[in-house]
């Protein structure tokens, strides 16, 4: 499957209708910043706390501490649920560009690695990127990937780790399954990211897809979204 930007901006079209208008965040808006702030680099030790919920009913699905546990030739930031679980590990090839990615329901790996946050945080930067990824533990399989990464402006958003001053960016990701019977596989997010504390205070994610050979049809996959609770 060839994801050419004709077909994807075929999807971007399309993206309203499958994904709707799910948000639980309502931001105030607020002018850029001047100067742009700078983002807070790595150190090891730094936490964030997600509270993740689903959309749809709006009920808790858990809590996840994320934290910086080594900084080399990798990035490499662990994850624990609040039980004392030990989730993947996102991983990133520089600070803001990941490699391994945990976002998702299965963990899925890029090459190349892709942008957490805009490359420019200001309110006229907009970019598609172009990658391969494959599910953990199925590497011989390069499926083709691609997202448009937008800034929608600057925010002052409260979330139970406080009030921050934001920039709200979208994702719409068209990226081709590994299963041959999903197609027109679209996923929507909305990311509320915070320089001062180097991660996003909050974010929402939704998706569709369409079955081969299927007229209409689009089904919805899980929308969810993740606050930040407490960070360091």
């Amino acid at each position: 499957m060839n994801l050419s930007r004709r077909t994807f901006i075929a999807s971007a079209a399309l993206a309203p209708v499958a994904c709707g208008s799910l948000s639980y965040e309502h931001g105030i808006p607020v002018a850029q910043p001047k100067p742009l702030p700078i983002v807070r680099p790595p150190r090891v030790g730094q936490e964030w706390t997600y509270i993740k919920k689903n959309i749809f009913d709006g009920k808790t699905l858990g809590v996840i501490n994320e934290r910086v546990a080594s900084i080399g030739s990798t990035i490499v930031i662990e994850r624990m649920s609040n039980d004392g679980a030990r989730l993947p590990s996102e991983i990133q090839t520089s600070w803001g560009m990941v490699s391994t990615d945990t976002q998702w329901s299965r963990l899925l790996n890029f090459s190349p690695s892709l942008p957490l946050w805009p490359e420019q945080l200001s309110t006229s930067w907009a970019k598609q990127f172009n990658t391969k990824y494959s599910v953990a533990g199925y590497s011989d399989s390069k499926l083709n990937w691609q997202e448009y990464m937008s800034v929608q402006g600057w925010e002052k958003i409260t979330v139970p780790a406080g009030e921050f001053v934001v920039l709200r960016f979208q994702t719409l990701i068209n990226y081709e399954s590994d299963d041959p019977n999903k197609v027109d596989c679209i996923r929507k997010e909305t990311v509320w990211f915070a320089p001062q504390i180097g991660r996003w205070v909050a974010r929402e994610a939704s998706g569709s897809y369409q079955i081969q050979g299927q007229i209409g049809g689009v089904i919805l996959e899980g929308s969810y979204q993740w606050q930040l609770s407490a960070y360091k």
